[in-house]
């Protein structure tokens, strides 16, 4: 709800540093815009100088592929999850009750409707981890060509050598091996 007046007498009432702050707010915006899609297309005005620069988008880069790897597992438990349900349900007969929560809503339904859902939701989420899978190839080759151009070698560190003997120590673990068995004589 305005005063009434036309909008261009109100344009023409605001001071004249306002609009010129408010182009220079709008160019400054625009170039910031420009920027930020040519870092996300991987490429820039100028290459990479300083070394922390390349280490913070290195260290980006390396973030990016764990979280599709944590994508991807994420996911991979789901298909799992269905694969589960199905093979429960699948011999059951078709007009029993079930029960399916959609969006986190419980739904009384018949196997017969649940079943065929379960399975075109299973096999979306296989497309997706495909895709998934695609991304990150293109993600870690893109990194092994940014470790190339600036020649980053990950140094192991003492404590990460002694963690990797704990791990082959303790991989036995979580087996449990009953005593020798002795016959009473």
């Amino acid at each position: 709800m305005g005063s009434g007046r036309p909008r261009e007498t109100v344009d023409r009432a605001m001071p004249r540093r306002a609009t010129e702050a408010n182009r220079q707010q709008s160019r400054h915006v625009a170039r910031a815009g420009r920027r930020q899609s040519m870092a996300e297309k991987g490429g820039t005005d100028r290459e990479l100088t300083n070394e922390q620069t390349i280490a913070n988008a290195y260290g980006v880069m390396r973030s990016e592929i764990n979280q599709l790897y944590s994508k991807i597992t994420e996911l991979e438990m789901e298909v799992s999850e269905h694969s589960l349900v199905i093979n429960a349900i699948q011999p059951l007969d078709p007009s029993r009750k079930c029960y399916r929560m959609i969006g986190g809503v419980l739904v009384e339904r018949t196997i017969k409707e649940v079943l065929p859902a379960v399975q075109r939701n299973m096999e979306g989420l296989k497309e997706v981890i495909s895709q998934l899978n695609e991304a990150l190839e293109k993600k870690k080759q893109k990194l092994l060509e940014f470790e190339t151009k600036y020649k980053i070698r990950i140094k192991k560190g003492d404590n990460e050598s002694q963690d990797e003997g704990a791990r082959k120590e303790g991989s036995a673990q979580g087996v449990l091996v009953g005593p020798a068995s002795t016959e009473k004589e």
